[in-house]
């Protein structure tokens, strides 16, 4: 017995058209599933990494918007270390005492001041008694660096400021010398042992300064 047996001519007609549309509907599938299943078994699955035909790994491409990892980060200066300056050392003053150098209170200019500073031994070489004191106050009041005062033996013509040549008493001698009145001269051998400074020998031609007053 048919399919279509006891339908009316019209409902055969339909159902052999929905046949027909089933058979091409089919058969499109068919051809679709053909064709789909060969690119399924090379297909990629998202996420996965691509490989090549020998097996070996394929760079993946950066993502958008990604720095590319071929960037070489930004370079940083190394602090410069700039060496620190050195202030240059202060000058030192000059020292009171020292050769060529006033002592306290004595002006620069002067050069008779710039000897001042040179020991002064003063000895008695007369009968007047006190005369060395009064001649260390007189040079003193003056400026000068009186550092013994005592009497000394034997018998010497006049006043003399003594040096030793070639030192600072030779100036500082001439400068006192000039200054109060009397001669100078270079030590003679009884004296030349005698500690540094300049030596002045009194007698009795020595005339009292008297500076400062008394």
């Amino acid at each position: 017995m048919s399919l279509f047996s006891g339908l009316s001519r019209p409902m055969k007609a339909a159902g052999l058209a929905l046949v027909g549309v089933a058979v091409i509907a089919a058969v499109i599938g068919g051809i679709t599933l053909t064709s789909g299943g060969g690119d399924s078994d090379t297909a990629t699955p998202p996420g996965s990494t691509p490989t090549s035909s020998d097996g070996a790994t394929q760079p993946s491409s950066p993502a958008p918007g990604s720095s590319s990892a071929s960037t070489p980060p930004a370079s940083s200066a190394p602090p410069s270390s700039a060496p620190a300056s050195s202030a240059p050392p202060a000058s030192q003053p000059g020292q009171t005492g020292q050769p060529g150098q006033p002592g306290p209170g004595q002006p620069g200019g002067d050069q008779q001041a710039s000897h001042k500073w040179v020991t002064v031994r003063v000895y008695n070489n007369s009968t007047i008694q006190g005369l060395a004191d009064q001649a260390a106050k007189d040079f003193r009041a003056s400026g000068w660096n009186v550092s013994e005062v005592k009497g000394y033996p034997g018998r010497l013509p006049e006043t003399v400021a003594y040096y030793r040549p070639g030192t600072d008493e030779e100036a500082a001698a001439k400068a006192l010398a000039l200054e109060f009145g009397f001669r100078a001269e270079p030590r003679f051998k009884e004296i030349e042992n005698i500690g540094p400074g300049v030596i002045v020998i009194l007698t009795k031609d020595y005339k009292t300064n008297d500076k400062d007053g008394s």
